[in-house]
């Protein structure tokens, strides 16, 4: 499914990078703990979280990942929208919860990656 679409089915808020709605998204994964999504090897991955600093844009630089789903109402700062158009993440914030929004990914056909 093109991130795009998934926006467009959950309701989420494009804040960053517009242009990589076009990527495709198999798998996602929702954590907290950013040592956690350091250990997946996994392409294809929208990371979902409710981490919203810089540290959570590091993460997704570091592990390739091509978009975050910042949840619960959080908001992105200017850095972690600076970062992440140097490296093409796309941002987004959805108002609902992690469990919601992954209950929704998955009926969508989002894999787990577990």
């Amino acid at each position: 499914m093109k991130l795009e679409e998934l926006v467009g089915h959950v309701g989420g808020n494009v804040i960053c990078c517009k242009e990589g709605l076009n990527k495709e998204v198999e798998y996602a994964f929702a954590s907290d703990l950013m040592s956690d999504v350091l250990t997946l090897k996994n392409e294809n991955l929208v990371l979902i979280t409710g981490l919203a600093n810089i540290q959570a844009v590091r993460t997704a630089e570091m592990s390739d990942l091509s978009a975050i789903i910042f949840v619960r109402n959080k908001r992105v700062s200017e850095d972690m929208i600076r970062l992440a158009q140097e490296n093409g993440i796309v941002l987004i914030e959805y108002p609902g919860t992690m469990f919601r929004l992954s209950g929704m990914l998955y009926n969508l056909g989002v894999k787990p990656v577990y």
